[in-house]
């Protein structure tokens, strides 16, 4: 069985156009807005980044950073996003690794805490991140969970 590989899109930026599609796919935000952030993370504009795990080639899990995940709480900065893994591949760690990739570059920045927005519960905590309150999601009826990792 092949290793699986992680990456940071700067690390390997062809990966741009079908990173912006695979998240798009997965998230139905514009794959436009996605160009936008990663276009801004490889240019150095940010180091807000977008962490990949790869199987041959193809993406299997990615997270990106980015500002605000679409919630009231414009304060607590910077936000990881669009977490995700495909189903025949989880329960393998490989979201807990792009988590702790995320984090580890964003700390070797300067930057932390890091914060997240989910209905999930019980599987960040597995990772070190704390439920640190809750917060209106745009357009949202209902409240979600805010978590934090120090």
């Amino acid at each position: 069985m092949t290793p699986y590989q992680y990456i940071t899109l700067r690390e390997m930026p062809e990966y741009i156009v079908p990173a912006a599609e695979w998240f798009h796919s997965k998230w139905h935000v514009p794959t436009e807005a996605y160009l936008k952030c990663m276009e801004a993370y490889l240019q150095k504009e940010t180091e807000y980044g977008w962490f990949l795990c790869l199987n041959d080639n193809q993406i299997i899990g990615g997270l990106g950073v980015i500002e605000n995940d679409f919630h009231d709480r414009k304060d607590l900065t910077p936000n990881i996003c669009a977490v995700f893994t495909e189903e025949n591949f989880r329960c393998r760690g490989i979201a807990g690794n792009l988590l702790n990739m995320a984090v580890e570059d964003l700390r070797s920045k300067g930057i932390s805490p890091v914060y997240l927005v989910t209905d999930h519960t019980g599987f960040y905590e597995r990772y070190g991140w704390e439920f640190l309150c809750l917060v209106q999601g745009d357009g949202e009826p209902d409240m979600t969970r805010m978590y934090i990792h120090r």
